[in-house]
């Protein structure tokens, strides 16, 4: 005989069903949003692998029409049959009208980069400045085109977040989505780029976003797959760089080399980095002592890059031709450590002239030319032990460009990518641990991070630094008209002991000045002119800044985990 149920089990079931019902229908929603947002990102690789196609094609027409060269790739060799005030005057008039460009484009005459994708990144909600990044694409690509010694990652990543920007401006995404968006298009860019679309997708992650949520990964992986598709329709499916046969590597006898060949390259790429921002300096001070208009400045750099190039053209643009002598061992040793020489000036030139174009690109060129200047010694003085002097080049070109970005991963599968040769990973990936944390050491963690450092931008720290000064003092402190506030006599009379802050100032100045006084509270004022008074507006309690610090911490480190 059957048993009748229960009265509290007959209505739990209904509750149950219910219950399954709401969480299959929530589960339903957010895959629909989940597919969605990777269709758009789909998109957004699409969009920002075209841009990046059209950028580059763009700068093969303008190479192949102004230095009448039948191959961009091999630009050096034509370029040494022009006449002389030829490839002295293309970078002239490019720097001029790069800084009229710059001039009207941007507020401070400086081409944007990584740098400022990586900040909007950290601190505008994955957002970058789209006039000025327009402008700063357009001058990298005058610069790429008429001379200048940087490379093409720099701009086709900025591009592509302004792309993202704008899509993220018209749907109102989050921090969160805008930041994930601005993964995908950076993603896109470099996979477009470089035909790497396993590296441009680490790039955006480790470089960009500076972390690894898995909630950001499958966007992402798609946006960069869309990227590499759009380049692979144009230029097929073939590695940016051609290696000689012979890549021997007698592991366990010369991995050795390959360590000291990665202290040689973080030091290079300190050197190389270290002389482009005290490039950089000189030409402020320069520009300042003589008034130089700013719209001028890349036009005196681009006297200096034609100057050279009459005598060395093998600096002129990306140096891919170059480079693949280098990786090929079609150089002499006097040749390598010249040319790597001439790079690191040359580049110092174009940046500090503010004249546009990536970094990347360079650090590759002088990183495959120091390996093989020291494969050339080290397999000299050990040959029956040696391998190819080319694996040494490609080591040196991971190493150094590793140490340039910051990023060990994603360098080291671009170098596999760009080459096709998986095989010799173990050599590339000990030089590249060695370099990047000698480099790390000598410079703010990358290049990119002590750029943002110089404008008192503190990202290398990670969030616990830079978060601070996302809050400004008058967003967190409690207005005058509030209840309970200390008696205006207290707050006068600390303010009359200079004990207050400026409504302007965030929080990064706000808890060091709560730790140097004891203070559990301090008045906020605000300056007016020179013959007023600062007016007191609210009170900025320790125990309220510590609450807004700590929920952006956890808010930071939910989106990092998720």
């Amino acid at each position: 005989m059957t048993k009748p149920s229960h009265p509290q089990n007959q209505a739990a079931a209904p509750k149950r069903q219910t219950g399954l019902q709401a969480g299959w229908a929530n589960l339903a929603n957010k895959a629909k949003g989940q597919i969605l947002f990777w269709f758009l990102a789909l998109i957004l690789g699409v969009a920002s692998g075209y841009m990046t196609l059209l950028f580059r094609k763009a700068i093969n027409w303008l190479q192949t029409t102004l230095y009448t060269v039948e191959d961009p790739r091999l630009l050096h060799s034509f370029a040494a049959e022009l006449p002389w005030y030829w490839v002295l005057m293309l970078p002239i008039c490019g720097g001029l009208i790069v800084g009229i460009i710059l001039h009207i484009f941007t507020p401070d005459g400086r081409v944007r980069s990584v740098a400022d994708v990586i900040e909007g990144a950290a601190l505008a909600d994955g957002r970058v400045e789209k006039r000025a990044g327009l402008g700063s694409g357009l001058a990298s690509l005058v610069t790429l085109s008429t001379g200048g010694s940087t490379g093409r990652e720099g701009p086709v990543v900025h591009l592509a977040a302004v792309i993202s920007s704008w899509v993220s401006d018209k749907i109102g995404a989050s921090g969160i989505t805008g930041r994930d968006l601005l993964g995908c298009a950076v993603a896109a860019a470099v996979s477009a780029s470089f035909n790497a679309p396993i590296a441009g997708a680490l790039f955006a992650l480790e470089v960009v976003l500076r972390h690894f949520a898995v909630h950001a990964f499958a966007p992402i992986v798609i946006a960069s797959v869309a990227g590499t598709v759009m380049n692979r329709l144009e230029f097929g499916n073939v590695t940016e760089f051609q290696l000689g046969n012979d890549s021997a590597l007698e592991f366990y006898v010369e991995l050795p080399a390959f360590l000291i060949l990665g202290l040689l390259s973080g030091l290079v790429a300190a050197i190389l980095m270290r002389t482009i921002f005290w490039a950089d300096d000189l030409g402020s001070l320069v520009q300042r002592l003589t008034r130089m208009p700013r719209w001028l400045r890349p036009a005196a750099a681009g006297l200096g890059l034609g100057g050279l190039a009459i005598f060395f053209p093998h600096i002129i643009g990306v140096g891919y031709e170059t480079t693949s002598a280098a990786l090929t061992g079609q150089l002499l040793l006097h040749e390598a450590i010249i040319f790597a020489m001439l790079k690191v000036v040359a580049t110092s030139v174009t940046m500090a002239g503010r004249m546009g174009g990536g970094v990347f690109s360079p650090a590759l060129m002088v990183g495959a030319l120091t390996g093989l200047a020291f494969g050339m010694v080290a397999t000299s003085i050990f040959p029956n032990v040696s391998g190819s002097e080319t694996l040494y080049a490609l080591a040196g070109m991971g190493a150094v460009g590793a140490a340039v970005l910051g990023a060990p991963i994603s360098t080291t599968l671009i170098v596999f990518e760009l080459t096709g040769d998986w095989q010799t990973g173990i050599a590339v990936m000990v030089s590249i641990s060695l370099s990047t944390a000698v480099a790390s050491r000598l410079v703010h963690r990358s290049f990119f991070l002590t750029q943002l450092e110089k404008r008192n931008i503190h990202l290398a720290a990670g969030p616990q630094a830079y978060l601070l000064s996302m809050f400004r003092v008058e967003k967190v402190m409690r207005p005058m008209d509030q209840e309970g506030l200390p008696p205006i006599a207290k707050l006068e009379e600390l303010q009359g002991q200079g004990a207050c802050l400026d409504g302007a100032s965030t929080l990064e100045s706000a808890l060091p000045f709560f730790e140097r006084t004891g203070l559990d509270f301090i008045p906020v004022v605000r300056v007016g002119g020179r013959a007023l008074d600062p007016e007191i507006i609210g009170v900025l309690y320790q125990v309220d800044a510590l609450k807004a610090y700590n929920s952006a911490l956890a808010a930071t480190a939910e989106e990092e985990h998720s």
